[in-house]
């Protein structure tokens, strides 16, 4: 960690606020909150804030479709699951939308591509760059699982690659293995990001301080934070059930409850 705060601080920003604030206890009661908070900010702008977070559905659709257009339908779970990865960097804007209704100040739906002018964009863009370097990742692991185990021909239609996932031994094989793995990058991408662009947002910290924070907000709410990377996956999976729509909803509140959930467990 000491080597990434070096080159993390060698970009130029340096960080405004303690290098490790204090981290709240929370309860699920908080979540709930949080929740609930998210909801009612999205109820207060929905239009522009559909408008934003159907970027998020339409670009899901695009990977399905890519799949299917370059045959490689194997890679279209992993494309799709690991694309959750990069929920917290596609939903700045809506952070900052939800920092100026909290202040009552306009919220416009301009302002939530203020944002990209922050003198904080460079530590925004370097985190999204590592959550996206963990997507990357992902998706080799899958396609290295997937040809060490099934292989299949290039060609294989998808009624011949389903029946070789949920028929055979090596299909159900790669399954666990494909899904133990996948947590694991799961729960470090949500390790390192579930408060920390709300943190460097609202205060300016550097990326090391924001992945720190969000750490200890993890290692100190470990059951709470666990039953948030559970409802967030839940609410995830029931915005894709109508072909990805309901991302259109699920987004933004999801991306507004973040903000608040930060505002619970990182103190100012």
């Amino acid at each position: 960690m000491a080597n990434l705060d070096g080159m993390l601080n060698d970009t130029g920003l340096r960080s405004n606020a303690p290098a490790q604030p204090t981290i709240r206890t929370i309860t699920t009661m908080d979540l709930r909150d949080a929740l609930w908070r998210g909801w009612e900010d999205f109820k207060a702008q929905p239009s522009h804030l559909a408008f934003i977070a159907l970027i998020y559905p339409v670009a899901g659709v695009l990977i399905a479709q890519l799949t299917v257009t370059f045959n490689i339908f194997p890679l279209l779970f992993p494309l799709l699951g690991g694309f959750a990865l990069l929920g917290p960097f596609a939903a700045i804007g809506l952070y900052e939308i939800s920092r100026r209704r909290e202040r009552g100040i306009d919220s416009s739906w301009g302002h939530a591509f203020a944002v990209l002018k922050s003198r904080s964009i460079g530590q925004i863009c370097l985190l999204g760059a590592m959550l996206t370097g963990l997507f990357i990742g992902w998706l080799f692991a899958a396609w290295f699982i997937y040809r060490g185990l099934l292989g299949l021909d290039p060609d294989v239609s998808t009624q011949d690659f389903l029946r070789a996932v949920f028929t055979t031994f090596d299909g159900w094989v790669m399954i666990v293995v494909g899904n133990s793995l996948g947590l694991l990058f799961a729960i470090l991408a949500f390790s390192i990001s579930v408060v920390s662009f709300p943190y460097i947002i609202d205060k300016h910290v550097d990326a090391a301080t924001a992945i720190r924070t969000s750490v200890a907000a993890v290692e100190a709410n470990p059951r709470v934070m666990m039953i948030w990377g559970l409802m967030v996956t839940g609410l995830l999976v029931l915005g894709c059930l109508p072909v990805l729509v309901g991302l259109v909803v699920v987004m933004p509140v999801l991306g507004h409850a973040t903000w608040h959930l930060y505002r619970k467990v990182v103190q100012s």
